[in-house]
């Protein structure tokens, strides 16, 4: 793996320790270290990880301020945690470095993260999305209400009326609002899930997760047991997509038109960076194995260790270095809707209506 990834990995020897009089020659140790780029962003990460500790403990504080009792799971959590920015070790680490937000107890179903300050300034859920100026020369006030869809979707008349109904209904505050209060299965208890489901994707680094990781919160968030219906029913706040045959959930306010993250991380920007490393890897491992198979020669074809790279199916890891390897879970009598792949034809936001209503120097220890 080390010699796939020259952008990334560089070998290089060191003398060994002083040898015996008798002997004949002097030998090396071969060793491996990142390359100036690699290490540069390893160092960026290492000081952003210090600097967002605070703005990650808040992003555990909110998810359990928006839970039933203020407890979850850390086996739970494990499943949401890269798309929440979470370094693999937070259960160790970052619970246990905010006491005075929150703490982990044991319970008959395991360990769990448990709220221990309620912070009333935190309890905002996010504002509503701006709404596009129609840049008309006389603004007028609209004859029929109209609901402001994502280009090329297209409803049925009565999936449009739900819609405007439910746009008629009152916000209600998913951290203050009891779900007692509400009528079970009600429009006004859909209204909560949405905004629950909303607060959750828009604390995520790329504003979507996996419906999933969602299904594992039904209980503590009071979800509907048929998520996944719910969430096709609004496609004018989320947006579904197959990946690798599971559903992923997007939030549609986070994007462009051009399916653009509007926001980008500064996490997000590094693995970004990282994954050019690795894609520029790829493009000179090609462009030496056509130089060979043409018996030419490109840039420095002579390199002091000799290695193939014609094991192209070799499975190096970097393919789902940023996946998330958890087990398939399907809903409890939820009907599998069909989805819309955003990566087909390039196209992120086109969708069929009727497949809506039918996606410096510091020890460098790891995260």
């Amino acid at each position: 793996m080390i010699h796939r990834y020259p952008t990334i990995f560089e070998l290089f020897s060191i003398p060994t320790p002083p040898l015996p009089v008798n002997a004949t020659k002097s030998l090396s140790q071969l060793c491996v270290r990142l390359t100036p780029a690699a290490a540069a962003l390893a160092a960026q990460e290492l000081s952003l990880k210090s600097a967002i500790s605070d703005s990650l403990a808040t992003k555990l504080q909110k998810l359990l301020m928006l839970s039933s009792h203020h407890r979850l799971l850390l086996s739970k959590l494990v499943h949401v945690a890269p798309d929440l920015g979470l370094p693999p070790n937070f259960r160790s680490r970052l619970c246990n470095d905010h006491p005075n937000k929150f703490k982990t107890v044991d319970t008959s179903y395991g360990r769990a993260l448990e709220l221990v300050s309620w912070d009333q300034a935190l309890a905002k859920p996010l504002p509503s999305p701006k709404i596009k100026s129609r840049e008309l020369i006389v603004d007028r006030p609209l004859k029929f209400k109209q609901l402001t869809l994502r280009k090329g979707l297209n409803l049925k008349r009565r999936h449009q009326d739900f819609l405007l109904k439910f746009k008629e209904i009152p916000d209600v505050c998913p951290y203050n609002t009891p779900v007692s209060d509400l009528p079970k299965e009600s429009i006004e208890a859909e209204k909560r899930a949405c905004l629950v489901v909303r607060e959750v994707l828009g604390m995520t680094v790329e504003k979507r997760t996996l419906i999933d990781h969602l299904t594992h919160f039904r209980k503590e968030f009071v979800l509907p047991n048929k998520l996944r219906g719910m969430i096709m029913r609004h496609p004018e706040l989320f947006y579904v997509s197959l990946k690798g045959q599971r559903d992923s959930v997007f939030l549609v306010e986070g994007f462009d038109d051009k399916g653009a993250l509007l926001e980008k991380k500064e996490t997000l920007v590094i693995k970004e960076k990282l994954m050019e490393l690795v894609r520029e890897s790829k493009r000179q491992r090609r462009e030496r194995r056509k130089a060979r198979n043409n018996n030419t020669e490109i840039g420095d074809a002579s390199n002091e260790f000799e290695y193939d790279d014609n094991d192209d199916d070799y499975d190096d890891g970097f393919h789902s270095l940023f996946e998330s390897e958890d087990l398939y879970l399907d809903d409890d009598g939820d009907e599998k809707v069909e989805t819309v792949d955003y990566r087909e034809n390039g196209q992120f936001w086109t969708v069929d209506g009727h497949s809506v209503l039918g996606g410096g120097k510091q020890p460098m220890e790891p995260w």
